[in-house]
């Protein structure tokens, strides 16, 4: 029997974030009827999840055009009757200021570029160059800063989703389909319970969760996001755990009618920010920097980026830019209070590529083998509804046909240049106080 006949073996996903559930969708969705999925969250989306956030931004722009492709085969997804309610196509506006440094403007031009190449699926009438104040406000009439020699583009071909409530609907889904949910310590994965093979490859005996309980299965698919590497410390060779800073306003039901309907703001140099919540009128504003890591003892020598979470607070830095970037949007909102204040980790790989493939070094037999699925670096969320579908279409072939998306064998930590973002990493630890961090 060919794998992708073998519809009713045993599929142990760990990890319900973007990666997991969408894996689990696709799944069930192609037949497969026994799939069971971990999370240590009580809900989904989990706590613990990258995803559990009011919005993202769903751009299609890359320097590379594999992935404009994808995400453009991603919208196409997002504006089909499942994931539409979840979706708004409002436009992604993408800008620097007077004070960003050569890099963010060039990866703006080079980012441009890769919408209006020749052969583009975006029609030339959906994106719009700016270079004054006044060509900028006829694009968002709702703006009411200064934007300081703000030069940049909008697209109009993308927008943003709702990030937590596409989840949940994904979830309901998953369940409707029979897939069945581990949640809470119950799915609290542990440890990977291996021994060794006879030709030095590792077997995968099960995966131990909180509770003591061992969870076996045919194929064992490692989604775990920025959490990986706790559980497979080799993981940390080719990506780390590294985190950014969001913030929202509370606005006034008027307030927030003012400004409903921007697109998505993101000035690559500041930050970025969203239309508020339909249900909320929280506005969010996320902070833009090289991001934050948090080493510790990996064992054997070896330092790795765990995730950590602030309880109340977000690094001044990261304050500072929110409110330059509403300064230079919405000044009368740029010295109101910032709630729901918290820092949101990612699976950063060295060069931002995700990983769908067999983890190396362990063994592949019909009833075991340790699949990853995760490498999100910062750019997943928006192919929620596709990624699983890779990651069905690499189980059923074998083998991973994509040499960017295999496990790379790396002797180092993650890249710490990342074309599209700015600055220099720097230690959560250090940019917080020990006193305001807590592990996850």
């Amino acid at each position: 029997m060919t794998p992708a006949e073998n519809k009713d073996r045993k599929i142990l996903i760990v990890g319900a974030g973007v990666f997991g559930l969408s894996t689990a969708f696709h799944l069930a969705k192609s037949g497969y009827s026994n799939i069971t999925v971990l999370d240590r969250g009580e809900t989904i989306p989990s706590k613990y999840s990258a995803g559990n956030d009011l919005n993202k931004i769903m751009r299609v722009e890359y320097e590379d055009d594999f992935y404009t492709d994808l995400a453009l085969t991603s919208r196409d997804a997002w504006l089909s009757p499942f994931f539409a309610p979840y979706y708004r196509e409002y436009g992604y506006l993408v800008t620097t200021s007077k004070d960003a440094p050569g890099k963010a403007k060039r990866t703006l031009q080079e980012s441009l570029e890769s919408i209006r190449r020749p052969g583009s699926r975006i029609p030339s009438t959906e994106i719009e160059a700016f270079e004054s104040l006044d060509e900028l406000k006829r694009i968002v009439p709702q703006l009411q800063g200064p934007a300081t020699q703000w030069k940049g583009y909008i697209n109009r071909y993308a927008g943003y989703t709702r990030a937590a409530k596409a989840m949940q609907a994904m979830h309901h889904e998953c369940q409707r389909m029979n897939v069945s949910f581990i949640l809470g310590d119950a799915g609290y994965a542990t440890r990977l319970l291996n021994q060794e093979g006879a030709d030095g490859q590792k077997v995968l005996e099960g995966v131990q969760t909180a509770d003591g309980k061992i969870h076996k299965a045919d194929v064992t698919m490692l989604a775990l996001g920025a959490h990986a590497a706790t559980i497979l410390p080799s993981f940390a060779d080719q990506v780390e755990a590294k985190s950014w800073a969001v913030g929202h306003v509370q606005l006034t039901e008027e307030e927030a009618a003012a400004i409903k309907g921007i697109p998505v703001i993101n000035c690559r140099d500041i930050g970025f920010l969203f239309e508020p919540d339909d249900d909320t009128n929280l506005l969010k504003i996320a902070s833009n920097c090289a991001g934050y890591v948090n080493y510790v003892d990996g064992g054997r020598g070896k330092k790795i980026s765990v995730p950590m979470t602030t309880t109340n607070d977000i690094p001044k830095a990261d304050q500072d830019r929110i409110r330059a970037l509403l300064r230079e949007t919405f000044p009368a909102l740029a010295e109101r209070p910032l709630i729901q204040k918290f820092i949101c980790w990612c699976a950063d790989t060295i060069d931002s590529e995700y990983v769908i493939d067999w983890v190396s070094g362990f063994c592949r037999n019909e009833h075991s083998s340790l699949m990853m699925v995760g490498g999100d670096s910062g750019h997943a969320f928006k192919m929620l509804p596709v990624v699983g579908k890779w990651a069905v279409e690499m189980l059923e072939a074998g083998e991973q046909a994509k040499d960017r998306w295999k496990w790379k064998n790396y002797k180092r930590g993650g890249s710490t240049d990342v074309s599209w973002r700015v600055g220099t990493v720097q230690d959560i630890r250090e940019s917080l106080g020990e006193s305001n961090l807590t592990k996850l």
